[in-house]
């Protein structure tokens, strides 16, 4: 399959408003970016909420999988006895060559117990890694990890700069991606064990872009490319944020609708909030990968819309196109000399 014209697949069943929400995102990225995909799901069902979208793109097709994976399912369960879910059927696409990235905003734990099942981690990679986007500055930062790996070792760590930063050099084009560690303190002495000697390991990498600790409060910033930290600690933060987001947002809305004197200077801002919410909007980074695995795959939020999924088609094909997964790729290991009296004929 040529790289220059890819096939995502997708899970058309995977998420909060699946399928409708997601069938919805496929028809766009179809028509308005050309990209071709695969949905993955009960054809019944996928059928019937295409036919809501008027003529059918050509570069869609449907796969079916008679199972769905629930969002509250126990994920390497259901992974292994759910083999027709449309998680896996999915994974088996890209597995098989069928497709050459997979996309859902199903359950995280069964994509990511799944991912580790039926394709397998890159060798060297000891543990795959969730990544979270953060579009929070007006550019992009990436977290990781943020639940794949709530015990972690310092090499570990060290693995996902090296993953992260490729992606952002690969996928975002950043040119030499600053690498940050998540620690309590700039000061390379300050955290938990975990950070002071992940922070040696990454301090020594000559290869990664380290600029040292940041903390909690520069994750919004502009303070780095890539952010590393274990899962634990990065799904906290990730769903902190969210939820300071949301919460902001309301009061925000509530104190202009107060008082009625409040809402001339809230009409006149509309412009300029409008324009923030654009540019901090999660939706037009669609998804974030899973790094490790032998395979592009992307996981989106639970909540994804339409918007978010067509932006999630795009940041995939964008990864195939670019030559991410082969950048991740660690260089095939020398071969070993024949003893000595061990060749042929001996």
């Amino acid at each position: 399959m040529a790289a220059s014209d890819p096939v995502i697949a997708l899970d058309a069943m995977g998420g909060d408003h699946a399928p409708q929400e997601i069938v919805k995102g496929a028809v766009l990225a179809a028509r308005e970016l050309g990209v071709r995909v695969a949905l993955v799901g009960p054809s019944s069902l996928v059928e019937e909420e295409l036919a809501k979208e008027g003529p059918r793109p050509e570069g869609i097709r449907l796969v079916e999988a008679s199972e769905v994976i629930a969002m509250d399912e126990h994920p390497a369960k259901a992974a292994r006895r759910k083999k027709d879910s449309s998680i896996v059927v999915g994974l088996k696409l890209l597995k098989q060559g069928e497709a050459d990235a997979f996309v859902s905003a199903g359950n995280t734990g069964a994509v990511l117990a799944a991912s580790i099942m039926y394709l397998g981690r890159l060798r060297g990679i000891a543990r795959p890694s969730l990544v979270a986007l953060l579009p929070l500055s007006g550019r992009l930062t990436v977290l990781l990890d943020v639940g794949a790996n709530a015990d972690c070792k310092p090499k570990y760590l060290l693995q996902f700069a090296e993953m992260g930063s490729a992606y952002m050099e690969r996928v975002w084009k950043v040119e030499r991606p600053r690498v940050a560690l998540l620690s309590i303190g700039e000061e390379e002495t300050k955290g938990s064990m975990l950070t002071q000697e992940a922070y040696e390991l990454l301090k020594n990498a000559s290869h990664l872009n380290f600029i040292g600790n940041v903390e909690g409060r520069d994750v919004p910033t502009d303070a780095a490319d890539v952010i590393v930290t274990d899962g634990f600690t990065g799904n906290v933060v990730v769903k902190t944020m969210e939820g300071m987001g949301s919460f902001i947002g309301s009061q925000i809305e509530g104190a202009i609708r107060s008082r009625w004197y409040y809402m001339l200077p809230g009409l006149l801002l509309r412009g300029a909030l409008r324009g923030m919410r654009k540019r901090t909007d999660p939706r037009e980074y669609g998804a974030g990968p899973l790094l490790g695995v032998k395979g592009l795959v992307f996981v989106g939020h639970g909540r994804s819309d339409a918007v978010a999924i067509k932006s999630a088609l795009r940041v995939a094909r964008e990864a195939v196109v670019s030559g991410m997964l082969e950048a991740m790729r660690p260089p095939p290991e020398p071969a070993q000399p024949l003893a000595e009296g061990s060749g042929k004929g001996a």
